[in-house]
């Protein structure tokens, strides 16, 4: 009598899972929060994270500068695994987003940033120019998209393949 053992294969390891985690969006539009035109990158970054599974608070439109760093603060108190910002890394005077995000960093993530503006460059020089932050607040990540819906998206593709290994870093994880 032959007996054969059956082996399965071993399930792949999965990292990344964010369904249930909590998300933030701040946009930074002086125009925008005025009413003068609609803001098209909330919508972008909303679905992005949706799909992704996360719970995602409602978007929130704010004047360019301190009002950033505000709306961030206030997400910061739900806790939430993800705070993305859109707008206000120029150079411009009122371009102030990094200056309110930095503080409320207690770490950077540089290659995040540094991966986001090699994926712009890649389609145009103006994305050198991005002032953008990458860092976590305790456990919340946060980063400084780019105003444009082609460089939100430019982000977002670049944050789509790490995202949730990043969240379950971030909350004490150490899988690999």
């Amino acid at each position: 009598m032959t007996i054969h053992a059956t082996h399965s294969a071993p399930e792949p390891h999965r990292h990344g899972e964010v369904q249930g985690r909590k998300a933030g969006v701040v946009i930074a539009s002086t125009r925008a929060a005025a009413g003068i035109y609609d803001d098209e990158t909330g919508p972008v970054i909303t679905d992005w994270l949706t799909e992704h599974g996360f719970e995602v608070f409602p978007a929130m439109v704010v004047p360019d500068g301190e009002p950033v760093g505000a709306a961030i603060r206030a997400l910061l108190t739900q806790r939430p695994a993800v705070v993305i910002t859109s707008g206000g890394t120029g150079l411009s005077p009122d371009d102030r987003t990094p200056e309110v995000t930095l503080p409320l960093l207690d770490r950077e993530i540089p290659g995040i940033m540094e991966a986001i503006r090699r994926a712009g460059a890649a389609k145009t020089p103006l994305a050198a120019l991005g002032r953008g932050y990458a860092g976590a607040a305790k456990s919340t990540f946060i980063v400084n998209l780019p105003g444009s819906p082609k460089g939100v998206m430019d982000g977002l593709a670049v944050l789509d393949p790490v995202i949730g290994h990043l969240c379950d870093q971030l909350e004490g994880g150490h899988g690999h």
